[in-house]
């Protein structure tokens, strides 16, 4: 008969055959498993080290040698103090586009400073492409152009009857009207971008005067940086961009990703390239990139910054991440057998666009620092035969934010907070990524950014935008867990500090999660 020491004893020896899998398990296949992850992403993190020094080095010995674009090319104003030439004698004529959807809070704003532009007005077209199906939008619209018509500006208000193709088929659509076969040059403004009186007169002749080059890109600056703490963040990785990326690549190679607005283009070189296509949600580095493998040369100039806003809603901002995670993810899947075949094109010039241009900026970064910051790292304080070098923990990323924060001076002690936030951007912009790569439903997502125009006069009402969600964001809360669990983990049972940035990571996560982003900026 048995008794019950013999069921206490079989119940251990079951406990202990289950512990004895698991511990098999762990040695056998997740160390090994976690050890080749750990040394796979110590390759990229060292990789993406060498990219971001040599794009520092580029920029620091253009800005050591003083080799502005004014300097390098040939650029003449075309205001003459010739009495007997008329003001417009020496002026191409331009056309102005001005997509807008849906965008009443911030339409006139853009309207009203294109029309004020420094130019003649029989040498200058403003093309309003109002896509609006909100009716209070398209009336202010029709408005604003009647307004500035009556002052005379050269203006069109353009309507289609669908928004085929979202921003290229507003664009391609534009270009179809017999008005615009005189235009040599075309500027792109989205709906919140509001450019200085002289913008033409300091861009135009970039072109005019160089006949290689296709493309004139503008920096931007933004009308609500110091709204809250999430748009401080923002500023400092777009300056970065700005400053750094297309610096570099404009100095370097001749190219960098179109921006999309605040850009002048030669209208022969956009329609030798094939003109605006809508196989993708980024139809901006679409073009770009065909018109850089038809030999043309673009020119990014850092001391011409247009104004527009900045997505003051974690909501907004994320789509706009989306977008621009997912859209030149897919583009690199459809152009890089089409990059790799074309003739007439240099091995460094299609192992840029590939290697640099795409592969590294657009595709490894977003998935690395999700993968290894979020995932990875935290798990290996569960393995304490996992080795981390601290050179891929601290070093390198500690040297890539300087980098990125040097470009932003004033919000260096917000760094803390860059560091958290975009890596919680990152589980979205490989999300995005991963979503391009593999072409699924949300490929062609196209959501335009909300912004609140006037921004000042709404601060009062700023509350709304950062009040809880109807639903709780329930991967961004998962991931918060998983890093709590390992922080408290290495807390109880670690020798390292790792802790403390789990700890602060999770919180981060779980903040984004409950939908709270913080309104004020930390002082």
């Amino acid at each position: 008969m048995a008794t019950s020491s013999d069921g206490l004893f079989a119940d251990m020896n079951f406990l202990g055959v289950i512990g004895y899998v698991l511990e098999q398990t762990r040695f056998i296949f997740l160390v090994p498993i976690l050890n080749v992850l750990v040394n796979l992403c110590q390759v990229i993190s060292l990789l993406l080290f060498i990219d971001a020094s040599y794009m520092a080095i580029v920029v620091a010995i253009v800005k050591l040698r003083g080799r502005t674009p004014e300097k390098v090319l040939r650029w003449e104003s075309f205001k003459t103090d010739d009495v007997e030439l008329a003001p417009s004698s020496n002026h191409p004529m331009v056309l102005i586009q001005i997509p807008i959807y849906n965008e009443k809070e911030v339409c006139q704003l853009s309207i009203g400073a294109v029309c004020k532009l420094s130019w003649p007005l029989d040498r200058m077209i403003v093309q309003v492409l109002d896509d609006s199906t909100d009716p209070h939008s398209k009336e202010l619209v029709r408005l604003e152009c009647k307004k500035w018509a009556s002052e005379g500006i050269n203006i069109k208000s353009e309507v289609r009857n669908s928004r085929n193709g979202y921003k290229a088929g507003a664009l391609t659509a534009g270009m179809k009207h017999s008005y615009v076969e005189g235009c040599e040059f075309v500027v792109i403004f989205d709906a919140d971008f509001q450019p200085e009186s002289d913008f033409l007169e300091r861009t135009v002749p970039f072109l005019a005067h160089n006949s290689e080059i296709a493309l004139v890109q503008a920096g931007w600056k933004y009308v609500n940086a110091d709204e809250c703490c999430m748009t401080r963040i923002q500023e400092m990785s777009l300056n970065y961009h700005f400053a750094v990326e297309q610096k570099s690549g404009s100095s370097m190679h001749g190219f960098f990703g179109f921006n999309g607005t605040a850009g002048v283009w030669r209208i022969s070189a956009l329609n030798e390239a094939g003109g605006w296509q809508d196989r993708t949600i980024v139809e901006d580095m679409d073009l770009a990139v065909r018109a850089y493998l038809n030999g043309w040369k673009f020119v990014f100039v850092d001391n011409i910054k247009v104004s527009n806003e900045l997505p003051s809603s974690f909501r907004a901002y994320r789509y706009q991440q989306h977008r621009w995670s997912c859209g030149p993810a897919n583009l690199f899947k459809k152009m890089a057998m089409e990059i790799i075949k074309k003739e007439n094109v240099s091995l460094w010039k299609k192992a840029y666009l590939i290697y640099n241009f795409f592969f590294v900026r657009k595709i490894v970064v977003h998935i690395f620092t999700f993968v290894f910051y979020c995932l990875i790292l935290p798990a290996t304080v569960i393995f304490p035969e996992i080795e981390v070098p601290k050179w891929t923990t601290i070093y390198i990323p500690a040297t890539i934010t300087i980098l990125n924060a040097i470009a932003t001076p004033k919000s260096f002690y917000l760094i803390l907070y860059w560091i958290l936030f975009e890596n919680v951007m990152a589980m979205h912009r490989s999300k995005g990524t991963l979503i391009g790569l593999l072409e699924t439903s949300r490929v062609k997502e196209w959501v335009v950014t909300q912004k609140l125009g006037e921004y000042n006069t709404l601060r009062e009402n700023l509350l709304t935008h950062y009040s809880f969600p109807e639903r709780l964001r329930w991967r961004e809360i998962m991931v918060g867990m998983y890093l709590f669990i390992c922080g408290y983990y290495d807390f109880v049972f670690g020798k390292t500090y790792l802790y403390v940035y789990l700890f602060l990571q999770s919180t981060a996560f779980f903040i984004v999660g409950v939908g709270y982003i913080g309104m004020s900026v930390p002082s």
